[in-house]
């Protein structure tokens, strides 16, 4: 018996007559009267826009002006006074405290990786931004090579962001000074840097296990377990800071060793409006938990805290990681005397 069906069709299906009835009525769209694509079209477009675009305009705000490409580069969420107020709470010396950058190693005084330098390369042209004409900036950091180094590719970032933003800012040289240390830890041949201790530590534990014989000193007790909580993953910095060890500096002194300096500083040159400041996290841990009460964290390779003096010198805020906390200046002649009570 023969099939009567017709399987051979001529017609288009359904879905295919709607897509060819909206290809013809997009065609005049698509190609211009002389057949030029519709994309070559829009790029011309495009091209003859940019051509009479005005220039891009210029913002002026409390008294300064900067284009908005350096107010996008620049702005960060810093918690900042009203305008209003601004009159009352005049700032004498705005001070930067860097950590320095990804370092080689901490078993040794170390410099900086690639990496670390590029960070405070980074971090000079971003303060460079900050700084408007006319400004005097003394640039100081801790003695150890971490430190130095980052505040050399400071003063090399911020000298080509001057450059390139154009502003006409006195930046001193990068000065070593004693009070930006690392916290100390007491051994027999005197205070001495938590990191540059590490190698006297491993050279007299080794002995000890070598020999067997003696009870380890208690400052080879105490800097052990510092090292220890290292290794098994802790933080010993947290240990450092809420936990009493009689042969390490203590967190606040620290804190009044760094206000002793900057306060040197500005004795030193008063003239000068910024301070910035390369030094070690530990510190600067110590002193972002006196400012705000808690402790908010280790900082970041580069990463800042900003302080800002008010003036009388007697008061001061602090910002970190977005939180501004108003403090109390400890006076330069005040440093307690604990041994005499």
């Amino acid at each position: 018996m023969t099939d009567a069906r017709k399987l051979d069709r001529y017609e288009a299906p359904g879905y295919l007559a709607r897509y060819r009835e909206r290809r013809e009525a997009a065609a005049p769209e698509q190609n211009g009267s002389d057949g030029t694509p519709l994309y070559l079209r829009r790029f011309r477009d495009r091209g003859a826009i940019a051509t009479v675009a005005p220039p891009s305009p210029v913002v002026e705000f409390d008294g300064a002006t900067f284009t908005p490409a350096l107010a996008e580069a620049s702005r960060g969420k810093e918690i900042a006074a009203p305008v209003e107020r601004r009159a009352s709470e005049k700032v004498v010396c705005e001070i930067s405290i860097i950590r320095h950058g990804v370092t080689q190693g901490y078993s040794t005084d170390a410099g900086l990786t690639p990496m670390g330098g590029w960070q405070a390369h980074r971090r000079g042209h971003e303060l460079a931004r900050r700084w408007d004409a006319g400004d005097k900036v003394r640039l100081v950091c801790a003695a150890t090579n971490r430190a130095r180094q980052t505040a050399e590719q400071i003063y090399r970032g911020a000298t080509d962001g001057m450059q390139m933003w154009g502003h006409d800012v006195e930046l001193s040289e990068p000065e070593a000074i004693p009070e930006l240390r690392n916290f100390g830890v007491w051994t027999p041949d005197g205070l001495r840097d938590v990191t540059s201790a590490f190698r006297q530590y491993q050279a007299t534990m080794e002995k000890l296990e070598r020999m067997a014989v003696g009870d380890r000193p208690r400052w080879l007790v105490e800097i052990d377990r510092f090292y220890r909580a290292q290794l098994g993953g802790a933080d010993p910095i947290q240990m450092w800071l809420t936990i009493p060890l009689m042969y390490f500096e203590p967190p606040a002194l620290c804190v009044r060793r760094f206000w002793r300096g900057f306060h040197r500083l500005m004795a030193e040159s008063p003239d000068h409006g910024r301070i910035v400041a390369a030094t070690h996290s530990g510190p600067m841990r110590a002193f972002a938990t006196w400012a705000h009460g808690y402790d908010p964290g280790e900082p970041l390779n580069t990463e800042e805290i900003r302080v800002k003096l008010r003036e009388g010198g007697r008061t001061a805020f602090v910002s970190y990681r977005n939180r501004v906390t108003e403090v109390h200046v400890p006076p330069a002649d005040e440093f307690p005397a604990w041994d005499e009570v």
